[in-house]
């Protein structure tokens, strides 16, 4: 009787660890899209009112570690350069021009944690008249609660020989 009431609590020991040991199965984290690109959207929102101000802060928008891939110059690493690139070319962006971003799709990984955006963008007169449009790719990470642009890539759908006019208009 005692041998069997030993074999009983052991077979119940093995059977509880092994069932203890199973990998637990996650349940995939439930993401909210619309409210993501919301949130990216805002992100962009904030990135044009500084454009526009000519008061750009990269620090709102881009990772310290970020690199930018624009037409006709080679990437820009790190927040600090982006930022002085930026204000360089808003140096030469007229006055009264404003530029306007939208998000137009977004990538979520499982875990909303990065997310790529596809966008475009429209640069307009002082009186909202459309000049010229772009595409734009941006890849965002969340960083302390924070989503902040890592890559980002940009390509005008200005044809360069009217970029190199509106740059003998300015001479």
């Amino acid at each position: 009787m005692k041998n069997i009431i030993l074999k009983s609590t052991i077979l119940c020991a093995v059977s509880i660890l092994f069932i203890a040991c199973q990998p637990k199965k996650e349940e995939p984290i439930a993401i909210d899209k619309e409210q993501i690109k919301n949130e990216i959207q805002a992100i962009e929102n904030k990135m044009a009112e500084m454009f526009n101000d000519r008061n750009v802060n990269a620090a709102l928008y881009y990772d310290e570690n970020a690199v930018s891939f624009s037409q006709n110059k080679p990437p820009i690493k790190g927040r600090f350069d982006i930022e002085k690139s930026i204000k360089e070319d808003l140096a030469g962006f007229p006055k009264g021009y404003q530029i306007a971003f939208v998000v137009n799709e977004i990538f979520p990984s499982s875990d909303g944690i990065q997310v790529v955006e596809i966008g475009n963008y429209r640069v307009s007169d002082s009186t909202s008249t459309a000049l010229y449009t772009g595409n734009y790719i941006a890849v965002f990470e969340k960083i302390e609660g924070k989503y902040l642009c890592v890559r980002d890539m940009s390509a005008s759908d200005r044809r360069l020989e009217s970029i190199e006019e509106a740059e003998k208009e300015k001479k």
